[in-house]
């Protein structure tokens, strides 16, 4: 039963060291993404509610028809820290999808509009129908803000500490979506895939998704591929991470309280030794000039 048990968990730790390592390490030859400027870095940053609207309606139009949101909840648009879409938005959205509930009092399954409290519903039933209409099936993106990484090498990863660079994944999606550019001289671009210049081994299935003009804003912010992928990076960044600003701002009160409570130990450990450390007379209430007498 061990010798099951230990087989067991090697395999789940060899599954997901794979899952996690294998697009964290970018293939010999890639460039690193280019190191990009976010609201949200920083110990102390935060979303942009404009841009997470944006983001969303980039995901809506362009995004969502192959690519899922599955962890997210309509209603966590509409929470702090998020777009903040109103709860009429929210409930008006939610009824544009059909969820599959059930099963019903005759025992079979039925579908219903949703409801703000149901998740995006998936695009496809299931993996195998998602392969087969795209040759691969299209990752989830409620998480690939955090899924999609790289390894930033000695000596990036150090100073990363100090300056609290966690963006690598915001980086790394950014970089992918405005990567798409033409194979250098004598790379061969195997037949219905792509040329991109970040993703690892530069051959991607997925064909260019963005292009000038593809979405319309309502703020008159510029339709261009750069601020289609800024703002789509950094909806997918609060869907990967929704209660960041939160974490941050706890976080923040934590260490407050902690430099506080450190100076009251201080200050304390010196008053309760202050009298070990006098002369046993002082200790002792004497007074050393009628010692000395």
């Amino acid at each position: 039963m061990s010798l099951r048990i230990t087989l067991a968990l090697s395999a789940a730790l060899l599954a997901s060291a794979s899952l996690t390592s294998a697009p964290a390490v970018a293939a010999e030859g890639t460039p690193h993404p280019p190191q990009e400027e976010w609201s949200f870095s920083g110990p102390f940053g935060g979303f942009d509610r404009a841009q997470l609207q944006r983001g969303f309606k980039v995901y809506r139009e362009v995004c969502a028809s192959c690519h899922g949101l599955n962890r997210v909840a309509f209603r966590n648009l509409g929470e702090p820290g998020g777009p903040e879409f109103s709860e009429a938005q929210i409930t008006a959205l939610a009824a544009e999808y059909q969820i599959t509930d059930g099963p019903g009092e005759d025992g079979e399954m039925f579908d219903r509009p949703g409801r703000p409290s149901d998740r995006f519903p998936p695009i496809y039933p299931n993996e195998q129908a998602a392969a087969a209409a795209n040759g691969k099936a299209p990752p989830d993106l409620s998480l690939i803000a955090k899924a999609r990484t790289y390894e930033r090498g000695f000596p990036l990863f150090i100073l990363d500490i100090f300056t609290q660079y966690q963006t690598q994944g915001p980086d790394y999606i950014h970089a992918l979506l405005t990567g798409y550019t033409e194979p250098p001289q004598g790379f061969e671009v195997p037949a219905g895939t792509h040329y991109n210049a970040y993703f690892p081994g530069h051959v991607i299935a997925m064909a260019k998704p963005l292009s000038d003009g593809q979405v319309t804003y309502d703020d008159n912010a510029p339709a261009t591929v750069d601020q289609y992928a800024r703002d789509v990076t950094a909806f997918l960044m609060w869907a990967a991470e929704p209660h960041m600003e939160q974490r941050k701002r706890i976080g923040f009160q934590v260490m407050i309280f902690l430099i506080g409570f450190a100076l009251l130990l201080y200050f304390t450990k010196k008053k309760i030794w202050h009298e070990v450390e006098k002369p046993r007379e002082i200790a002792e209430g004497k007074d050393p000039a009628q010692t000395s007498l």
